[in-house]
C-alpha cells in the first residue's frame, strides 16, 4: 500500500470517529418538541434552563452599552437594573417623572430602536460612496511539463496584491429613494421614542393621582370612623343614663364596624396604588415611595384654553401622528426607488493588481517577474423583462402610500375625538368639584346639627347615623372630585401632547 493510500485510510477512519462522536453527543442533547399531551402542563430540561435565566433577570440587566462599545452579555458584566428610592423623602410628581424617564426600561427600548434605525440610514447613505476591497493571495503549484520526449519538473510561486474598487455612477434615483426612506424611518423612530416618553409620563401621572386619591380616601375614612365612634360613645352614654335603648347602641356599634371595614378596604387599595406607582416609575413594586399629601397638591379651578385650540395644538405636536406622517414620506421614497428599477444602472469597477511570480523549471535556475496588471470595466445593467415584477413592486409601493395617508386621516379624527372627550371630562370634573364642595359643607353641618340634637334628645340615633353616612359619602366624593380634576388635566395633556413639550432638554435615558 502506498503512503498516500495509508494517509487516505487514516483520514477516513478519523472522520468516521469524529462523525460517531458528534452523533452520540447530539443524541445526548434534549430535542425540542411540543407537549406530549393536552391534559397536563409541559415541563422539561429546557424549561428549567429558561427559569434559571429568568431568575437572573431579577438581579441583573441583560445588556447595556457604553458609548459605541457593546458589552458582551455575560452575567459578570450585568449592571443592577434597580435605582435608589429614598424611603424617607416625599417625592413630587415632577421628580417621579424624571426618575421614570431616566430609568424606565421602555425608554431604553425606544432609544435603542431609534439608534438602530439611524445606523440603517448610515448603511443606506454608504451606497453613495465607492467600495474598496483589498486581497493578498499566495499560491504554489508543482507539475511535470512534457518537453520533447522528456518530463521536466516545474514550480511556480505566485504572490499577488489586488485592489477592487466598485462605484455606482448613476441609477436614476434608486439610491436616493432608499436613503430618503431610511431617513423618514429615522424620524418615525424618533417620534416613537417621544411617544414612549409621553405614555410613560401619563402612566406616572395616573398612578400618582390614584395614590393621592387612595390617601385622601384613607383620611376621609379615618374621619368617618372617628365620627362613628363619637356617635357610639354618645349612644352608650345615653344608654347608661337611661335615655337610649340597647338597639340604638347596637346600631351605633354596627356603624362603627362598617366604618372600620371601609377603612381596611381603602388601606388595601392604597397598597396596590403604591405598587402601581413604583412600577410606573420603573422600579420594583415593593419599593416604598412617599408622595405629597393631597392637601398640598394645588387643584386647578379652570382651563384657560378652548377646545379648538387644544385640538389644533394636538394635531401639530402629537408624536404618534408625526410618526405616521414620516411613514407617508418613507412610502413615497419607496415609490421613487420602485420607479428607478425601470431604468438602467451604470457601475464602474477598477481592479489593479501587483503580481510577483517566481518559477523554477529544471534544470534551469529560478526566474522572477513582477508587473502591474488589472482591469477597468463599466457595467451597464438594464432589466428589459422580469415578468411584471417591477410593475407589481411599483403598484405595491403606491398602495402603501395611499394606505399610510388613509391611516393618518384616521388618526387625525381619533386625536380630535380624544381631545374633545378629555376637554369635556375636564369641564365635568370642574362642575363635580364645585358640587362636591357644597355637598361636603352641607353634610358637615347636617352631621354636627344631628349629633348635637341627639345629645339633647331631639333627634333619634337613626337620624344621626344617616347624617354620618351622608358625611362619609360627601368626604369620599370630595376626594374623588379633587383627584378627578387632576386626572382630567393629565388626560388633556396626554391627548394634546403637551406633557412632553415641557421636557425639552431632559437627559436621555
Amino acid at each position: 500500500m502506498s503512503k498516500s493510500s495509508k494517509q487516505g485510510l487514516r483520514f477516513r477512519r478519523t472522520s468516521g470517529l469524529i462523525s460517531l462522536a458528534a452523533l452520540l453527543s447530539a443524541r445526548s442533547v434534549p430535542a425540542q418538541s411540543a407537549p406530549v399531551s393536552p391534559d397536563r402542563p409541559w415541563h422539561s430540561v429546557a424549561e428549567r434552563q429558561i427559569e434559571e435565566d429568568a431568575r437572573r433577570l431579577l438581579d441583573y440587566r441583560p445588556w447595556h452599552s457604553s458609548g459605541d462599545h457593546e458589552i458582551e452579555a455575560d452575567p459578570r458584566n450585568f449592571a443592577d437594573s434597580r435605582f435608589g428610592i429614598d424611603p424617607a423623602k416625599g417625592y413630587s410628581l415632577g421628580e417621579l417623572i424624571d426618575l421614570a424617564e431616566t430609568h424606565h426600561p421602555a425608554t431604553r427600548v425606544a432609544w435603542e430602536r431609534a439608534r438602530a434605525q439611524a445606523a440603517a440610514l448610515g448603511i443606506a447613505t454608504s451606497e453613495l460612496y465607492p467600495t474598496l476591497a483589498a486581497a493578498a493571495l499566495s499560491q504554489t503549484s508543482r507539475s511535470e511539463v512534457l518537453f520533447g520526449n522528456s518530463f521536466f519538473g516545474q514550480v511556480i510561486q505566485d504572490f499577488q496584491l489586488e485592489l477592487s474598487l466598485n462605484y455606482t455612477v448613476f441609477d436614476f434615483g434608486a439610491r436616493a429613494g432608499r436613503i430618503n426612506a431610511a431617513s423618514a424611518q429615522v424620524l418615525a423612530a424618533n417620534f416613537a421614542f417621544n411617544d414612549t416618553h409621553r405614555k410613560i409620563i401619563y402612566e406616572v401621572q395616573r398612578a400618582y393621582y390614584r395614590l393621592l386619591s387612595s390617601m385622601g380616601q384613607e383620611e376621609a375614612a379615618r374621619a368617618s370612623l372617628s365620627n362613628a365612634q363619637a356617635v357610639q360613645e354618645a349612644a352608650e352614654q345615653r344608654l347608661a343614663n337611661g335615655l337610649a335603648t340597647l338597639p340604638d347602641v347596637l346600631e351605633a356599634r354596627s356603624a362603627t364596624a362598617q366604618a372600620d371595614y371601609d377603612l381596611q378596604a381603602i388601606l388595601g387599595a392604597e397598597e396596590i396604588a403604591r405598587g402601581d406607582l413604583a412600577t410606573a416609575v420603573g422600579t420594583s413594586a415593593t419599593a416604598v415611595i412617599h408622595v405629597q399629601p393631597l392637601d398640598q397638591v394645588p387643584t386647578p379651578e379652570s382651563v384657560a384654553d378652548t377646545v379648538e385650540g387644544a385640538i389644533n395644538r394636538a394635531l401639530g405636536q402629537r408624536p404618534d401622528l408625526m410618526q405616521q406622517v414620516a411613514a407617508i414620506r418613507s412610502a413615497n421614497a419607496t415609490v421613487k426607488e420602485a420607479r428607478a428599477a425601470y431604468y438602467p444602472a451604470l457601475s464602474l469597477n477598477i481592479s489593479p493588481a501587483l503580481p510577483s511570480l517566481y518559477g523554477l523549471q529544471q534544470p534551469n535556475p529560478w526566474s522572477h517577474t513582477a508587473d502591474l496588471t488589472g482591469g477597468l470595466a463599466f457595467n451597464l445593467e438594464w432589466t428589459t423583462f422580469d415578468g411584471g415584477a417591477r410593475k407589481s413592486r411599483l403598484a405595491q409601493a403606491q398602495a402603501d402610500v395611499r394606505a399610510a395617508e388613509a391611516q393618518a386621516d384616521v388618526t387625525l379624527d381619533e386625536i380630535a375625538d380624544e381631545v374633545w372627550a378629555a376637554y369635556s371630562n375636564l369641564n365635568t370634573a370642574f362642575r363635580q368639584r364645585r358640587a362636591a364642595v357644597a355637598l361636603l359643607e352641607a353634610a358637615s353641618q347636617s352631621y354636627s346639627a344631628a349629633l348635637e340634637s341627639y345629645n339633647y334628645g331631639l333627634r333619634t340615633l337613626l337620624d344621626v347615623t344617616a347624617a354620618q353616612r351622608t358625611l362619609a359619602q360627601a368626604r369620599s366624593a370630595d376626594v374623588q372630585a379633587r383627584t378627578a380634576v387632576l386626572s382630567a388635566f393629565a388626560d388633556l395633556a396626554f391627548t394634546t401632547g403637551d406633557s412632553i413639550q415641557a421636557n425639552k432638554g431632559r437627559p436621555r435615558p
